[in-house]
């Protein structure tokens, strides 16, 4: 199976798409590692998850303007619809994925 590009993963009309964005050398990037499985758990088969490396993906981390990580952005549909920078709690993350699913 070819691998999709980052526009058709997160086109997918099916369902929304969360794409974290983060850098192995982060602090906040890996607590809120958890934070994010929790989440992609919760919503398994409703939203799906994407872990986007900012140092090895670096043409959509520009694309999307991404200066800070971790940095969340939502898709529904292909349209951006939500973004926040910043390590959050999960809560938030599932408040904002709910009204989307």
């Amino acid at each position: 199976m070819a691998k999709k590009s980052f526009q058709e993963v997160v086109s997918n009309p099916d369902m929304p798409v969360l794409v974290d964005f983060y850098a192995d050398w982060c602090g906040p990037c890996k607590a809120m590692s958890p934070v994010v499985q929790q989440v992609a758990s919760e919503f398994n088969g409703k939203v799906k998850v994407i872990k986007v490396n900012i140092d090895t993906n670096q043409a959509a981390a520009s694309q999307y303007r991404v200066q800070g990580v971790p940095t969340f952005i939502l898709f529904n549909k292909g349209q951006q619809v939500w973004r926040q920078s910043g390590a959050m709690p999960a809560q938030h993350l599932t408040k904002v994925i709910q009204q989307f699913v």
